[in-house]
């Protein structure tokens, strides 16, 4: 298998390649950012905020996705710096972390109004096992409500700005990287939203779901937005974007990172909302040969912060465990409000997992060890 020669990333990846280098696209965008004059940026953004600002105080100055997590508050402080009054809304995950709700708490201590949305449970955890069954990600909903339901909010207040974070393109790799997209729009979200060629339509009359169990989940109708005038910007587009620099000054506001490293990543300040996403994250690791701890890797080997050598020797240690457990949560308690077994869900792994990356034996069983962790036939990407 073919890796980046700067960073971890492989050719397995969605949506990467690779210069005549050796060097993937994730690596090219970011060394991008060494050209940008980001003074300039930043005043491209106060005329973005100037523009939008609510001129009599009669409403919201924009709306601002959060989760709770560090990305999110980072957002929602760059905006209070510059004096917008910001409505911040979030889209309910499954199963929030308790670590995750302080620090959602801890959001709304910092002074504004705040709206959280919650669809219905039982349709939602249908959803995450169906998703889980046929597209491999237990994390489908909660993914689609993160895009659709601050925007459906800025409609019904007629907020016509929404700032969201990075564009993730940008950061992990992927064709809208290549344009410096700075919109999201209904059209980024159906390419880039992480959908998995699986339509919110697509689930009327499946396992028992209506249309207007869906509402949600669908995106406004292109009218409402013109008539609004809704426009999503990434602030990652205005700011040289940085996790692990979000999270340190996310943390002098309050916000709360996880007692010890989160299983499966190299970090303790991300992803600590949803106890589902290490399920999550173990199921990119089953499709493509990697996970959270090879991305958390590379963000840092290409800030200089890790070296590549270091990056493999860790990501080797941790990348793509069987996540017995996520944020001290045990798997079994992950999976029954899905009335789901162990034995169940690990049926539905071995179906997604890429037989030509991890060892079998003659019969085409997969190997694994007494934990159940697979054997990566490719452990050695120098």
């Amino acid at each position: 298998m073919r890796y980046c020669k700067s960073c971890l990333y492989p050719e397995t990846k969605p949506d990467l390649w690779f210069d005549e280098h050796g060097v993937c696209n994730a690596c090219l965008n970011y060394a991008f950012r060494a050209e940008v004059d980001w003074d300039k940026r930043k005043q491209e953004f106060l005329e973005v905020v100037k523009k939008y600002r609510s001129t009599d105080g009669s409403n919201y100055d924009c709306i601002v996705p959060v989760s709770g997590g560090k990305d999110s508050t980072y957002q929602l402080l760059r905006l209070l710096e510059v004096g917008m009054n910001p409505l911040c809304v979030t889209a309910t995950t499954d199963d929030l972390s308790d670590i995750g709700r302080r620090n959602i708490e801890n959001i709304k201590k910092l002074g504004v109004d705040y709206i959280e949305v919650t669809t219905n449970p039982v349709v939602r955890r249908r959803i995450n096992r169906f998703t889980l069954e046929t597209v491999g990600d237990i994390s489908w909903p909660e993914h689609v409500t993160i895009f659709t339901v601050p925007v459906r909010i800025a409609v019904q207040h007629n907020v016509r700005l929404i700032v969201w974070g990075e564009n993730p393109q940008h950061e992990y790799g992927g064709p809208a990287a290549s344009t410096q997209k700075n919109v999201l729009d209904r059209r980024w979200l159906e390419e880039f939203g992480g959908l998995l060629g699986l339509r919110v339509s697509d689930l009327v009359g499946q396992i028992g779901i209506e249309r207007r169990d869906l509402i949600q989940y669908t995106y406004p109708s292109d009218e409402d937005l013109a008539r609004v005038g809704v426009t999503g910007i990434f602030l990652g587009y205005y700011f040289p974007w940085d996790g692990y620099r979000n999270a340190l000054f996310a943390q002098g506001y309050g916000f709360e990172t996880f007692p010890t490293m989160v299983e499966g990543a190299l970090a303790n300040y991300e992803n600590l909302d949803n106890h589902q996403m290490g399920l999550h994250d173990y199921f990119k690791f089953l499709k493509y040969g990697f996970g959270r701890a090879t991305d958390i890797a590379c963000n840092h080997i290409r800030r200089g912060r890790l070296s590549r050598a270091d990056g493999l020797a860790l990501v080797q240690r941790h990348d793509g465990k069987f996540p017995w457990t996520y944020l001290g949560k045990r798997i079994e308690d992950i999976l029954a409000p899905l009335d789901m077994t162990v034995e169940e869900f690990v049926e539905i792994c071995d179906r997604w997992t890429n037989k030509k990356l991890f060892r079998c034996d003659n019969q085409g069983k997969l190997l694994k060890d007494r934990h159940g962790n697979l054997q990566k036939i490719d452990i050695d990407n120098s």
